[in-house]
């Protein structure tokens, strides 16, 4: 069975730093982009990142750029988000999605082409 599960997730105090990891199971990752997406409460879906099958083209949304780094070790089937410099802000539910496609699309992360997704894991900036 086709799966993505984010893990890493918690409460972390503003200045923070979590690195959450996505791992795949069912199939193998080396031929897909991976692309990284949150949702706070009460507001819209947005990407975050994405890693293109290589993991030699990423891209980031201007929010987390500079603070965030996605990565991907595909001999472990994982895809991983550090993020740093943490803000209340960064709080939401953070997904991990496959793209049909080995590349990621355009400059900024969206959820074009993306066809399964994980459940998410939550996280918390406060203090």
């Amino acid at each position: 069975q086709l799966q993505l599960v984010e893990s890493g997730g918690g409460l972390v105090q503003p200045g923070g730093s979590l690195r959450l990891s996505c791992a795949a199971s069912g199939f193998t990752l080396d031929y897909y982009a991976i692309g990284w997406f949150r949702q706070a409460p009460g507001k819209e879906r947005e990407g975050v990142s994405c890693i293109s099958s290589s993991g030699g083209r990423t891209n980031y949304a201007d929010s987390v750029k500079g603070r965030f780094t996605v990565s991907r070790d595909n001999a472990k089937n994982a895809v991983y988000l550090q993020m740093s410099s943490l803000k209340p802000e960064d709080t939401a539910v953070y997904y991990c999605a496959r793209n049909r496609y080995r590349d990621c699309s355009g400059t900024k992360p969206t959820d074009y082409g993306m066809d399964y997704w994980g459940k998410g894991t939550l996280v918390t900036v406060s203090s």
